[in-house]
């Protein structure tokens, strides 16, 4: 959440510098993601006034004669759409001639046969905001034509504040100073009151009084999905730009201007967190206004916006009151039956519709400031893809009890852009209020480990707003209603913690008693950072990955579709949870910039097929290890990805075989032709190879991809030590001659097999084929290394040799003599 320095020094006027105030603000839990230093605009943009706007013939400009003050009467010519429509008296900002934003010197130039002076800016291009699609325009009188635009809009400092899902209370300006002011226990300025509501209002408001649970709820409770609705009225109002420090506070936030009637909406959820809406009374026929569920599943509902959103029975919505003699949503629809325009006005809390939107034309409005039902407005929202920052704010939890002084405030503003208030209100339901808590302070001492006195405790508490009755060593705490995330005892000695200092907890060691049950509980996670150690030791850079996927992800990497599904996906890629681990690693390959020559990716994660949840390990390969300058495929590829392999297990102390794979036997994932088993201390594990040439083209890969994924944990074997043998080694070394088609492997079960006891090792050491080796074969070079606890003799070695070499021609090999 973005919010200015100022704002909060105008709140706080204890306010330390922003050097002490980032570990502040991280002490109390509201760390900076960042900062940003908001330049005043350069001293050659002026305000000026427009006397005239008119549109040039055959083009898309508009001529806007301007009054510059003492500069004179000027013109410009401009393309933005805004412009044709500009009033007479609107004050606009100008970037006069010689003056430079950024690399661009402005001057005078010819457009159109328009000499423009200089050039009307909108935010963007005074770097003050993120809108461009128009001027930036200010209301008749905000200053005298010709002011200096840096002497009304000042340099600002705009913090970047994280905050948890949990302090919803903190999503405003008046949320993080009121823990700012608690903090320094310094005096906090409340943002100024609105005219408070005397009398009914004008608006008659329907609330649901029957509610229902929903299903797979815990906690059973019945929600009506809004409890308490609060609506004014202002009349006469003249919409147009917003003044000046409105537009400035709202681009500071990361928000942009609509117009000064939607604007004051928005600044007092900045201000107050408390989102609110605004109907053109126009709409709202008969003066009333329904709030609930029920309009049936299919109706279309067009946003403000001119989106359009399929809602269903349980989505909250508040419609106009254009049936008379209903009191429902449900009764309405019921009444008129279908009809293209069911009179929605908007979907509760999320977002506005097109019907009851605040226009240009607009003079009478319908403040609406209501709390809505949490639970009910995230399904909604999360359903139909609507993120808004009013809904950001309800799916957290708002202050129930805040509607009308939102309401009152809106009002107050509204009236001082020229609008008339009415002096009544119509409050529909009642806010929830807190329960109070009970805190026993020996437990409070107890479970933060330190010495705190109870009326500390007691004083921290009501600093942050709570109500405290003391009676020894027991306090009765009543949380204020904007700390919806107080609801156990807990959550008071956190909040104790918290202000008191997380610093000033002593450091104190843990009694721990490991019970027998957890004996040795701590080797899995040993083993997995080995595990990980090793495997970035070799180079692979580790990922971290979503576990979600979807089933279009799946289909391209030809891997089994989830079955574990999501009822609330966040988005549309990630709706099951994967069943195997090699997509992440492709989508994360893919995700590289382009010109990646070597990567090397492994990750360890859970994957959830149908057989069953389980942990793996991949790894992932693209591009060349060192510069192939020895020999063709020796500095990457497959070679290389084995070696890597080898070198794991080498360092893991386990043994390693790779059976190549064939037919059917080859996952779907790999090249038919390079695909191998994992066989890791005798059991396999998992599998490896080159990437499908038609799964690399669905990720956009080009060029060979290698892939490994093996089940986690690896199969162990037992360690037992053996005193080094005195006797030298024999070795022999023997080339065998076989068909292409038979690997390594083959032949290393064979040679052990028939070995017997005195053969300890055995290693290939050179693979040839050509002349004089007949075509479709190749020759595999092994030494064979025998030995026993005496120095053994060519008459023991030599029968063993003799007895393997009539195995190999068994099979239909032959020995290379040569």
């Amino acid at each position: 959440m973005k919010l200015p320095y100022s704002w909060l020094q105008e709140l706080v006027p204890a306010l330390p510098p922003l050097a002490e105030l980032e570990p502040l603000l991280a002490s109390l839990g509201l760390p900076l993601e960042g900062t940003e230093e908001v330049p005043a605009p350069p001293e050659g943009v002026l305000l000026v006034s427009v006397t005239r706007a008119t549109p040039i013939g055959g083009t898309q400009l508009t001529r806007l004669e301007l009054d510059t003050g003492r500069n004179g009467p000027k013109a410009i010519a401009s393309g933005a759409p805004n412009a044709v429509s500009l009033q007479p008296g609107t004050m606009l900002a100008l970037v006069t001639p010689g003056t430079r934003l950024g690399d661009t010197e402005y001057g005078v130039r010819s457009l159109q046969g328009v000499e423009s002076w200089g050039m009307a800016a909108s935010a963007k291009e005074l770097s003050l905001g993120e809108s461009a699609a128009g001027l930036m325009l200010f209301p008749a009188g905000t200053a005298a034509p010709g002011t200096p635009m840096h002497s009304l809009w000042a340099a600002d400092t705009v913090l970047d504040i994280e905050v948890t899902p949990n302090r919803a209370d903190a999503l405003c300006a008046l949320g993080v100073a009121r823990d700012l002011a608690a903090a320094l226990d310094t005096p906090l300025v409340q943002p100024p009151a609105g005219p408070a509501a005397h009398g009914a209002g004008e608006i008659e408001v329907s609330l649901p009084t029957l509610g229902s649970v929903i299903q797979g709820d815990p906690t059973q409770k019945i929600r009506l999905g809004s409890d308490y609705f609060v609506a004014r009225t202002v009349n006469g109002l003249q919409n147009g730009p917003s003044p000046l420090w409105l537009q400035r506070r709202l681009l500071l936030c990361g928000s942009r201007s609509v117009s000064a009637v939607v604007d004051v909406s928005n600044y007092v959820m900045f201000e107050l967190g408390q989102p609110t809406a605004l109907y053109d009374r126009r709409d709202v026929l008969n003066d009333r206004i329904l709030v609930g569920r029920g309009l049936p599943t299919g109706e279309v509902v067009t946003d403000l916006l001119g989106q359009t959103h399929t809602v269903t029975d349980q989505d909250v919505l508040i419609l106009d009151g254009r049936e008379t003699g209903v009191s429902s949503v449900a009764g309405a629809f019921a009444q008129t039956g279908p009809q293209p325009n069911p009179g929605v006005l908007g979907i509760a809390g999320i977002v506005g519709a097109a019907h009851g939107a605040v226009q240009p034309d607009t003079h009478d409005v319908v403040i609406e400031a209501a709390h809505f039902d949490a639970v009910l407005l995230r399904r909604t929202s999360t359903r139909l893809g609507l993120k808004t920052d009013a809904v950001f704010r309800y799916e957290r939890g708002t202050d129930p009890t805040l509607p009308p002084r939102a309401a009152d405030r809106i009002a107050g503003l509204l009236a001082e852009l020229g609008g008339s208030l009415h002096p009544g209100a119509t409050v529909a339901g009642k806010p929830a209020l807190p329960a109070d808590l009970s805190l026993d302070a020996d437990y409070a001492r107890r479970l933060l480990g330190m010495q705190i006195a109870t009326g500390e405790m007691g004083s921290l508490l009501t600093r942050l707003g709570c109500t405290v009755q003391a009676a020894g060593e027991h306090l009765t705490v009543t949380p204020p209603p904007w700390r919806i995330d107080m609801n156990v005892p807990e959550d008071l000695i956190e909040e104790v913690a918290r202000l008191h200092g997380y610093a000033n907890l002593p450091e104190t060691l843990p009694t721990l008693r490991v019970h027998p049950d957890n004996a040795g509980a701590e080797r899995q996670s040993r083993e997995r950072r080995e595990l990980k150690r090793a495997v970035s030791g070799l180079g692979f850079q580790e990922v971290v990955t979503y576990t979600f996927t979807s089933d279009e992800e799946a289909a391209q990497a030809r891997s089994e579709r989830p079955n574990v599904r999501l009822k609330n996906p966040l988005t549309a890629e990630r709706t099951g949870l994967r069943t195997a681990l090699y997509p992440s690693l492709l989508r994360a390959a893919a995700s590289q910039p382009a010109g990646t020559e070597r990567l090397l990716l492994f990750e360890v994660g859970h994957i959830f097929p149908h057989s069953g949840e389980s942990e793996r390990l991949g790894l992932l390969l693209r591009g060349p290890l060192a510069p192939d300058t020895y020999r063709a495929g020796v500095a990457g590829g497959y070679p290389a990805f084995r070696g890597l392999l080898e070198a794991l297990a080498g360092t893991l102390g386990a043994g390693l075989e790779i059976r190549q794979l064939r037919g059917a036997d080859v996952p779907a994932a790999l090249h038919p032709g390079m695909a191998g088993e994992v066989v890791w201390n005798g059991v396999a594990a998992g599998w490896l190879g080159a990437v499908h040439p038609e799964i690399a083209d669905q990720f956009g890969l080009k060029g060979e991809t290698y892939l490994l994924e093996v089940a986690l944990p690896l199969p162990g074997r037992p360690w037992a030590f053996h005193d080094p043998s005195r006797a030298p080694a024999a070795w022999r070394d023997l080339a065998i001659i076989a068909p292409a088609s038979v690997g390594y492997g083959q032949m290393a079960t064979l040679l052990r097999a028939q070995a017997g006891p005195l053969l300890k090792s055995l290693e290939p050491f050179d693979v040839y084929a050509g002349a004089p080796i007949p075509e479709g074969q190749h020759s595999v070079a092994v030494r064979l290394t025998f030995r026993a606890e005496r120095t053994l003799s060519d008459a023991e070695v030599d029968p063993v040799m003799e007895r393997l070499i009539t195995a190999i021609r068994a099979q239909g090999w032959s020995i290379r003599e040569k």
